[in-house]
């Protein structure tokens, strides 16, 4: 069979762009099937319009605390159109940028739905593409509740353009992007509820953390409701949107869904392969990205590991360096760290505590729970948390978790220390910078009893 390219990506996000610029930089004929904006869920309705709305979200609060440094700040209306329009702006110079990350080194862009139609063969419309290799990366969708009504609902997907501000909004879900954007709607003027059905939310997070967030938010106004759940949607008489809760009726504005994704799969072909998946519908890989189909690969969030896009980033390096760079690299998955923006922010790298005993581990705890000093003027409740998770045996750092400004930002470079090994006497021999939060996490001497 002739190929008309070495390798055919289905799928132009953070993952599938990297692995077809660095191929065609090693000098694979490649091309890129997306029918969508280039850019994938990160650039158009993920992380970035999600940061940018984030910090929108902090001025509001920052202008009431001005009043404690001797500021006398007036009022300030939020103009919605204002965000959503320059957001939008700066998506369409993301995905600009993409194409031409793509077009520099002779990647061809397909515009249209990818099938495939076997092994090697992938049919754009009634065009048919024959590739040696083909590499999938269309990540994930968003799911709506099971539901009566739930065709009123929004997903994370429509968020960033809505039409109209909603001052009262119904957040369902207890997984990080319905938590963040509980923060960004508090935080940009709306009375939010967030429900979510289980006892508490963001599973998977050291439930030190998970507490202590939720306590924070709750003190910004968020009603946060646990073990709650919304049992059907319908109009209301007087316009918005009417929700039968387990505890009553409300009416809000806007009702955002935020349960989970799933891969995005459907339609594209994969009964025609060799392709499995796994028992939770992700396409299952081995550790260089291969399917059950030889010639078909896949990675990032359909493949069921971290839905981070660092992560599919990292993971597209891998397989153009084994396939086309000669240079032949597995993907390490240990000590990822993790940010999310709710408000205050987590940041999180290794082990919970729970997992870490889980593992075998006899662990010691160190923990810092403080009121942070700009807030000792501003006025502001806010607290922060920082703890460590340590081996008792061995002294390393298995796990370092934060809630407090610029979690994120301090877990990055704790990141690089865990992943070197560092120990928590390392922590201890290292000198902070004070005044800051981040030196808690190296003075931290006493653990908890």
């Amino acid at each position: 069979m002739a190929f008309d390219y070495d390798l055919l990506v289905i799928g132009a996000g953070s993952g599938g762009v990297r692995a077809a610029r660095k191929s065609a930089e090693f000098g694979a004929r490649v091309a890129v099937i997306e029918e969508r904006a280039l850019g994938g869920t990160c650039v158009n309705v993920g992380c970035i319009p999600k940061k940018l709305f984030v910090y929108a979200s902090e001025f509001g609060e920052a202008w009431k605390a001005a009043k404690g440094f001797g500021w006398t700040p007036d009022e300030i209306p939020f103009d919605w159109p204002t965000l959503r329009d320059n957001a939008s702006q700066e998506i369409a110079r993301l995905n600009a940028i993409y194409e031409r990350l793509l077009e520099a080194p002779g990647v061809d862009i397909i515009r249209g739905h990818g099938t495939l139609k076997g092994p090697q063969e992938v049919a754009v419309g009634e065009r048919i593409i024959r590739a040696e290799k083909i590499l999938l990366a269309t990540g994930t969708w968003p799911v709506l509740p099971d539901i009566e009504g739930k065709e009123l609902a929004i997903s994370s997907n429509e968020v960033f353009s809505l039409e109209r501000f909603p001052s009262r909004i119904l957040i369902v879900g207890g997984g990080y992007i319905a938590t963040e954007f509980a923060g960004i709607f508090e935080g940009l003027g709306a009375s939010v509820l967030q429900s979510y059905r289980s006892d508490l939310f963001l599973k998977g997070f050291d439930e030190d953390i998970r507490r202590f967030l939720a306590e924070e938010m709750r003190k910004k106004g968020i009603d946060l409701r646990l073990n709650h759940h919304v049992m059907a949607l319908e109009p209301h008489p007087t316009g918005g949107i009417a929700a039968h809760l387990s505890d009553g009726m409300e009416v809000f504005d806007t009702v955002l869904c935020a349960t989970g994704r799933k891969p995005l799969i459907e339609h594209l072909g994969l009964a025609n392969t060799a392709v499995q998946c796994t028992p939770e519908g992700y396409v299952a890989v081995n550790l260089q990205f291969q399917t059950h189909e030889p010639s078909i690969y896949a990675l990032g969030d359909m493949t069921g590991g971290p839905e981070l896009t660092p992560v599919a980033i990292a993971e597209a390096m891998a397989f153009a360096e084994t396939q086309f760079g000669n240079q032949p690299k597995s993907m390490e998955y240990d000590h990822i760290a993790t940010a999310v923006f709710s408000q205050p922010p987590i940041g999180t790298v290794g082990l919970t505590e729970e997992a870490a005993v889980a593992n075998g581990h006899s662990v010691t705890i160190y923990e810092s729970n403080f009121r942070p000093l700009k807030h000792t003027v501003s006025g502001c409740e806010d607290r922060a948390l920082m703890k460590l998770v340590v081996d008792t045996d061995t002294g390393r750092v298995l796990g370092a978790h934060m809630v407090g400004t610029d979690a994120g930002e301090i877990c990055q470079g704790l990141a690089i220390a865990m992943k070197m090994g560092a120990t928590k006497a390392d922590f201890d021999r290292t000198i902070g910078i004070h005044p800051t939060a981040a030196e808690e996490f190296v003075t931290m001497r006493t653990p908890r009893s």
